[in-house]
């Protein structure tokens, strides 16, 4: 493949948007009941007592919400896609507003941070800024993911 896009073509300050994704009160409800089953996640009666008002999506499934989209991007761009290594982990994740059933997500990723693997020379480092966006353009989430990229075959 060739265009295949190298960590050697990536530059700080690159970004790239993501998404939308809707998310429904079914899918709301059945993420939290298997995975995070507290009453404000599960129903609007519960979220009535809490600082919440209404459901609320399990930040772990807004986290959830933005691979999807991500990944469904990368495949868009095979050349992106065939690069990424996978990722060694996330920093400051940050859940700043509830996701309510219905709202429409969108994301944009830029890249902060990149350096070339000391003891793995066929891949780099890469730090971005994730922010996914409701459907007001407010802020629900942050986080800096660190991916592993594919250096150019020497």
């Amino acid at each position: 493949m060739d265009d295949i896009i190298y960590f050697e073509d990536l530059n700080v300050g690159d970004s790239f948007d993501f998404g939308p994704l809707t998310i429904s009160r079914d899918e709301t409800i059945a993420f939290a009941a298997e995975f995070d089953a507290q009453p404000f996640h599960l129903s609007d009666e519960a979220a009535a007592t809490t600082h919440f008002g209404t459901l609320s999506a399990s930040g772990w499934h807004t986290t959830a919400l933005f691979m999807k989209m991500f990944v469904a991007e990368m495949q868009r761009n095979p050349g992106r896609q065939a690069a990424s290594l996978g990722a060694m982990g996330v920093d400051e994740l940050r859940w700043l507003r509830p996701v309510r059933p219905g709202d429409t997500l969108r994301g944009t990723s830029e890249l902060i941070d990149k350096k070339a693997s000391q003891s793995r020379p066929e891949m780099g480092i890469v730090r971005s800024k994730v922010t996914i966006f409701n459907q007001d353009d407010q802020p629900v989430l942050t986080m800096i993911p660190i991916a592993m990229w594919r250096t150019r075959p020497v």
